[in-house]
This record gives structure tokens, sequence and C-alpha cells, in this order.
């Protein structure tokens, strides 16, 4: 069975196998699919080929006979690299492409945020000293409320009827009521179409039979919504003025005030949560940034009723509260006597941890592992290992008896000796049938009966040592000689406040309006191959106080000093949005041409593929195509490329993982971690902050220091500060003691 969505840029097309064992006992919180197909075509002249999948026709294939299968309240974290169709299958998931997802089945979504239209601000100052007339519109809450419970839909009809039933013109109640009615039975019709699709046989038969029948009470309804006033007759006038009058009543009731009180209560709660504050919750919409609107968004998933909840990316644009806070929440989720089944997608190794098995997009083909991710990658290792050893003792045995088969052979038709023939014989339906997987799928001894049931070539399938899939590589360039010593840069009772506004004058006169100080007597020096983490909350200052260290704004109070030769490359957590902006000014920019551009000839050609090729934009990628058509993590690349070719002796990092998948960040915070240059990161990333700044090594991992390595390792400066109420201090106990700090903060929240 086939469904297809179409986009203006895109379609994807989803077939699969189905059973009518599917469509007549559907658990709603359960997925069990198999043969699953799913390609994305693209609706322009020359295909994209980007990502893991082959091109096919102009589209490229995301996944090729499939099993998706999800049960029923367990949590799912979803990880592939970039460009493997991750947020391709999330769609296809919530919007019910995938035949084989019951009408019924009530699905939320948040949607990858799209770097174009989603911002943070650490201080929101839009419109703070702007002329503009007020913003108009739902606030925070009337928007989470209206989208996350059906009464949206139900209102729009109790509104629908409200207009015509309250209406001067008597006619009105009748198209108001009609209307509505048209209404239901075309989401009626959309049920029994793609039912009579996905049927077969006889029951399929019967579907498009009552499809048709169906399509005949659609059409006289259409009928009755076009007639002519003048074509009423007066008692189906008053008929349906009384049906419409009772409907209203009955819709009104069903809009119940103690329900919508709990519902209230639970959004108030869960944007609390997630960092609004009574007055934000109060705000119009429309006057949030990107970043709110994301949390907006997140709310609204949160507060529906659902079986199947789908996260794409939750933890861009939150802070560590807000992040502790939605694990922890959807940890609690098992409470509830029907917890939803959830599929989440993080570059957050520390956040994916809530998720009680993974489902690993990969080689278009969909496995699954009961555990966590560390657990999973020990385990493939150890596998690799084992079935290594397991085919070199068999290479080593088959060698044996091919010699011994071949001794045997020639001495039998040398001597004519029969028994040497048949031990030949037996020895090689031995070989033939014997050799192969020792073991089943579960570890457990391998039974041909049971474990290689039907068909097959041989009698067991060979031995397959998986390939290591070509690693993620970040190479960066060694920092730029300083010649002489000395700090890099430096802050000396640093502060900063924003300057003063323009306050709204009154009838009384005017008056100047101070915005708070942002910073406060902050000293902070960063010397030669330093690691510096900077924690602190949304709006505590941290992007302000990077603007210090890189220059690009002056303190109010205070010094800042700078090593005459330093060079800094400064990664700003705007940096996507600001390629995409030159991407819409430049539809035909390319990384290369952008590189080209920016070096004005201090490196060739070569030297900027390669420098490119390091940051995993190779080739034709790096030349052909558009930077508008990157993905998000190619854009991180191409922006590390831009800041690196200078050879920096400094990199300040603001939230540089976002938009990065998790083996990139694994491979960035491997490379930073032995880089020789300084580093001053800001992340609310606990996994990739404890490894970059403070150096620590997972169990997993294997140090390969040796000798004068351990010795630079040993004289770095590796500290972690906190950020709050504008002072910079200094935590002994890392990020660990941060995290520690907001885990008591979220019981308060969640009432532990």
């Amino acid at each position: 069975m086939t469904s297809i969505a179409a986009e203006s840029v895109a379609t994807i097309l989803c077939s699969c196998k189905q059973t009518r064992f599917h469509i007549e006992n559907p658990n709603y919180r359960e997925l069990d699919i198999e043969g699953l197909n799913i390609t994305v075509t693209s609706g322009e002249k020359t295909a994209d080929k980007k990502g893991k999948g082959k091109a096919k026709g102009d589209g490229v294939e995301i996944l090729s006979d499939a099993k998706l299968r999800l049960k029923a309240g367990q949590r799912y974290a979803l990880i592939g690299r970039n460009g493997s169709g991750k947020s391709t299958l999330l769609r296809a998931i919530a919007e019910r492409l995938i035949p084989g997802i019951p009408e019924e089945t009530r699905i939320s979504i948040l949607q990858q945020t799209n770097a174009s239209e989603a911002s943070t601000n650490d201080v929101a100052q839009e419109n703070v000293t702007s002329k503009k007339e007020p913003l108009h519109g739902p606030t925070v809450l009337e928007e989470v409320i209206d989208r996350a419970t059906a009464r949206s839909e139900l209102e729009q009809e109790i509104k629908l009827l409200s207009s015509g039933v309250g209406a001067n013109d008597e006619y009105g109640a009748v198209r108001s009521l009609r209307k509505v009615r048209h209404e239901r039975l075309q989401k009626k019709l959309f049920v029994l179409d793609k039912d009579a699709r996905l049927r077969s046989g006889t029951r399929g038969m019967a579907a498009r039979k009552a499809l048709t029948a169906f399509e005949k009470v659609v059409a006289e309804s259409e009928v009755l919504l076009n007639q002519e006033e003048a074509d009423i007759p007066p008692s189906t006038l008053q008929q349906e003025i009384q049906e419409a009058a009772d409907l209203l009543s009955d819709l009104q009731l069903q809009v119940e005030p103690s329900k919508l009180a709990s519902i209230e209560s639970r959004a108030k709660k869960i944007l609390t949560g997630l960092g609004f504050s009574e007055t934000y919750m109060l705000k119009p919409v429309s006057s949030l940034s990107g970043g709110w609107l994301m949390r907006t968004a997140l709310a609204t998933a949160l507060v529906q009723e659902t079986d199947i909840l789908v996260l794409d990316e939750p933890t861009n644009y939150l802070d560590l509260l807000g992040i502790i806070w939605l694990q922890r929440y959807l940890e609690s989720l098992d409470s509830l006597p029907d917890p939803p089944t959830l599929i989440l997608v993080s570059h957050d190794r520390d956040f994916i941890s809530l998720a009680t098995d993974l489902l690993i997009l990969k080689d278009k083909s969909l496995t699954y592992f009961h555990g966590d991710l560390p657990t999973y990658e020990a385990s493939q290792s150890e596998r690799k290992l084992y079935l290594t050893k397991m085919k070199e003792a068999q290479d080593r045995q088959k060698q044996h008896m091919q010699e011994t088969i071949a001794r045997n052979i020639k001495a039998g038709k040398k001597n004519d000796d029969d028994n040497k023939l048949r031990q030949a014989k037996s020895r090689q339906k031995k070989l033939d049938d014997r050799m192969g997987m020792q073991v089943n799928a579960r570890g457990g001894r391998f039974k041909l009966n049971r474990d290689h049931a039907g068909w097959h070539d041989s009698a067991r399938d060979e031995i397959d040592v998986p390939q290591d899939e070509r690693a993620v590589v970040v190479s960066l360039p060694e920092p730029a000689e300083l010649r002489f010593p000395g700090a890099l840069v430096s802050l000396e009772g640093a502060a900063f406040r924003y300057p003063a506004a323009a306050a709204t004058r009154g009838k009384g006169g005017g008056g100047v309006a101070k915005l708070p100080q942002v910073l406060e007597d902050v000293t902070l020096s960063v010397h030669p191959g330093d690691r510096i983490g900077i924690l602190g909350l949304n709006g505590a200052g941290k992007s302000t106080l990077i603007k210090l260290l890189v220059q690009s704004t002056a303190p109010t109070a205070g010094t800042v000093g700078v090593h005459p030769r330093l060079k800094t490359g400064y990664y700003s957590q705007h940096a996507v949005e600001a390629l995409q902006r030159l991407a819409r000014a430049d539809p035909g920019l390319t990384a290369l041409a952008l590189l080209t551009r920016e070096v004005e000839g201090e490196l060739d050609e070569g030297e900027l593929r390669g420098l490119l090729a390091s940051f995993g934009l190779a080739g034709r990628t790096a030349s052909d195509v558009p930077v508008g058509k990157l993905s998000g993590g190619q854009l991180v690349r191409c922006e590390l490329a831009r800041l690196l070719w200078r050879r920096p002796q400094l990199l300040v990092l603001d939230e540089v993982t976002t938009h990065l998948d998790y083996e990139t960040v694994t491979a960035l915070r491997e490379t930073l971690r032995g880089w020789e240059g300084a580093v001053v990161l800001v992340s609310h990333d606990r996994w990739f902050m404890r490894g970059v700044v403070e150096g620590l090594v997972d169990d997993d991992e294997e140090g390969d220091s040796e000798g004068s390595e351990d010795e630079r390792e040993a004289m770095r400066r590796r500290e972690v500060y906190r950020l709050k109420a504008g002072r910079l201090v200094r935590l002994a106990g890392g990020v660990g003691e941060f995290e520690e700090v907001m885990e008591r903060r979220v019981r308060k929240l969640l009432g532990d």
C-alpha cells in the first residue's frame, strides 16, 4: 500500500505491507509495520543528492524494506547521521503518511525548528525602544491551550453556528448548520477513501462500495449547501433552524469549564518548566523571538493528550534548567495509566539517556537496541571483535579441511581407494553445510529448523563482520605562533549596561528608563591552551560576556586587554541564520565561493578545498551545492571553516553543537579536547562541555596521549564558570556542580 504527501519542494512517498489485523485490531500506541519504503522526491529539475539515501529517479530513498516497530509506552531515541532522513521519517509518522497507522491514533509532534526562522536572545530586547503600535493576537497561554486541545475545532463549529443562529437573517442558521454537517461528512469521506485504498480482497470490495455510497451522500450535502434560499421550503427552514440551535447547545455543553481549567493549569506548569514567567505567558505570540516560539511549540506538543509523542531536537534553544526539566518531565509520564510512546531526536547525549530503546536509521534500514547509547556502542565493538575472531577461526578451519579434502581426493584416485573418496565427500558436505554463523541473532545456539527456515543457498548464513562506517572527522589547523608570551585576552573589573532608552513621554514631561546591569565586576583572563567553560541560564548575559571577549562590544566600565598578535575565531549562536541570510542574498553562492571571496587570495583553491574537506564538505558539496541547500550541520561546518582558515589562537564557541548530529558532536569534542589553541565554550550540552573543558574521557574511550602530550595536558588550565546576576563565579565542582543546582530547581518545579 502506498501513501503520498506533497509540498512545493518535495514529495514523500510511503509504501508498506499491511494485513487486515492492522486495520481491524489497532493498538493506537503501537506500530508494527513491515516492508516500509520511504522516498523523498524533489520538485526541482535537478535532484539534491545530499544525505545517505541513494538517488532513485529524481528522489532520495530513505528506507527500503524496513521494519518500523514501536511498543506502547516505550521511549525511543532515533539516531542517525545528518541527512539520513530522521526528520522525514518523523514527519511521515506524524502526518500518518505510512499506511497502517490508524486515523484514530493521536500523534503530536515538535518539528525541528527552521534555523532561518528561529534565533535566540539571552535578553529579549525586541521592540524595547520601538515606536510601533502594540502587537495583538492570542497570548502564549491562549495559543498553547487552543492548539493543544480539540477545543479549537469544537470552537470553530460553535463560532460558525453562533454567527448563524444569532444573525437577523433566518437563513443564516440553515447555512451554518449545512456547512458544519458538510465539513463533518468530508472528514468521514477522507477516512473511508483511505480505508478503501488500504484494503484488498473481499474487504476491499466492501470498503469501495461503502465509499461509493458515501460519495453520493457528500454530493447531496453539497447540493443542499449551494441551494438557493428561495428554493428552501418553509417547513425545512423552521426544522433546520431548530436543529442548528439544538446542535449549538450540545457543542457548548462539551466545552466543560472544569476540564478547561485543568488544561490551563497543566499548560502553565509546562510553560513555567520551559522558562516562561507569568508575564511572558501573557505576551502576544506575535511578539516572540524564534527561540521562544520554539518553546511555545514544544509546550503545545507536551500539553496534548496523545498516543505517540514525536520530538525532533526539543533541546534546541533550551538552557540547562529547561533541558533537565524536560528530561525529568518526560520520564514522569511513565506514571500515567497509558503513557504515550515517545520518539525523540537529539544530539545531546545526556538528554537521550532518558530513552529506553534506540532506533537506529542506517543504510536505509531500521535496527533496534534495548538500552542506552554508550551500551549500544560498546556492544557493537564487542560484537565486531567476536565475529572477527569467529571468522578468522573458521577461515583457518576451512583452509585445513580444504587441504585435507584435496589430499584425500588425490590419494583416493591414485590408489583407487573408495574410502578416501567417501571421506573427502563427507568432509566437503560438512564444509558446505556446517560453516557459517554458529549462533542465532539472540546469541543462542544455532538450530537449522528454527533459525534458518525456508529455502536458502546455504544451510547457514555467512559470518558477516560489520565494516566500520566512515568516521566523522573534524580537523582543526594548528594555531599561528604568537612569538612572545602573555594572556590572549583579559577582562579587569568589566561591567556592561545597555544604553539608556527614551521612555514613553506622558503629560507630565519626559524621562529616561535604564535597562538592568547585564555584567558587573567581571575579571577573567584566557592564556594559550586554556579551556574555559561558561554556564548560565538564558538571559544571564553569556552572549554579552562573549562579545566583550571578542571585542565586538565595549564594556561600560573596566578594561579589556588583548594580545597584539591575537587571532580570534568566534562562532556565534546565530551563525547558521547569518549564513542563510547570505544565501538568500546570493542564491548561487557555494561554500567554496564564499571562502574564496573571504580569503582574498591568501589561500589557493586546492588549500580551500582541503580545508572544507577537513570539515566534511568535500568535492561537489563544496563547489556545486549552494549554501542555501546545505543542511544545518553542514552550515555549522562551513562556518567553522570560515573561522579557522586564519589559524586563530583562540576559539570562542557559543552553542556550536546546535544542528549537529551526535557523531559530529563526538568528533568535534575529541578534536577540541586536544587542540593546542585556547577555547572559550558556552554550551548547554553537559557531555560536550565535560569533554572539551574538563577533559573527561568516557569509560568507552581510550586515551592515546603520550609523554610530552601528557605534560602539556598537565599544564593546561581547565576552569568552569557560572554567570549569575551579572557576576562570574568559578565552579570548583565544574559542570557537575551546576547540574546539581539545576536538578534541585527542577525538583521544586515538578513538586517533588
